[in-house]
């Protein structure tokens, strides 16, 4: 695979800013959510009643959308950005969710330590390209899934130039504002390649990767956890 020859540019970690969550809230995910809950129930199957974790929950959209596909489904969103969560809180009351859907504030990279291999799922959208040192929340994933769980990440995938992350730009939010124009960008510039991910996983003891293009803008990894 040819390396990505346009530098990894890191945008802030947290997205805390009242007026940046909510021109992230404003831009339509509807359909990349959608698809996210049906590609990972596709792997995962229907939910088992367990706690599913979603890290990096933004405002809580993926798991309304999960859970009003599948009445089993119970979550935990993880953000560490309170204007996100504020958001959120208000769509899980407006959905009627408030009973399956708790949040909560907390760091990723550590979400693991009060509920280790507890989770039924860990699901994580648009995370990884937010952390500057990655492996930190993928390890945190890996210790919170249960035992015959999954592990479900989607992410931004770095263009391989200048000009490909313009047409990226021009074609998903070029009838955005520009806050969000600009926003997405960045995005896509501190995003990581799938080698960088599978790179990554490989540090963290994962032999072969299951890591892939999923569309012309995002890879997916997908990994189970041994049964015992």
């Amino acid at each position: 695979m040819i390396c990505s020859m346009l530098p990894r540019v890191l945008e802030p970690e947290v997205m805390d800013g009242p007026e940046e969550a909510r021109d992230y809230d404003a831009m339509d995910h509807t359909e990349v959510n959608a698809r996210f809950v049906a590609d990972f129930l596709a792997v995962h199957g229907p939910c088992r009643g367990g706690l599913i974790l979603d890290l990096g929950t933004g405002t809580a959209r993926i798991p309304i959308e999960l859970c009003r596909r599948d009445p089993a489904a119970r979550v935990v969103g993880v953000d560490l950005a309170e204007a996100m969560l504020e958001l959120a809180r208000g769509h899980v009351e407006a959905a009627g969710l408030a009973e399956r859907i708790t949040l909560r504030r907390a760091d990723a990279k550590h979400a693991e330590a009060p509920d280790r291999r507890c989770y039924e799922a860990v699901l994580s959208n648009s995370i990884v390209h937010h952390i500057a040192e990655p492996g930190s929340v993928l390890a945190a994933m890996l210790a919170a899934v249960a035992p015959g769980g999954t592990v479900f990440v989607r992410d931004l995938a770095r263009p391989g130039s200048r000009s490909e992350l313009d047409r990226l730009v021009e074609r998903y939010a070029g009838q955005e504002p520009e806050p969000a124009r600009l926003l997405f960008a960045a995005s896509l510039q501190a995003a990581l390649t799938v080698d960088e991910m599978c790179s990554q996983l490989r540090s963290l003891g994962i032999r072969d990767p299951d890591v892939r293009m999923t569309s012309d803008r995002h890879w997916t990894w997908t990994w189970k956890a041994p049964a015992t």
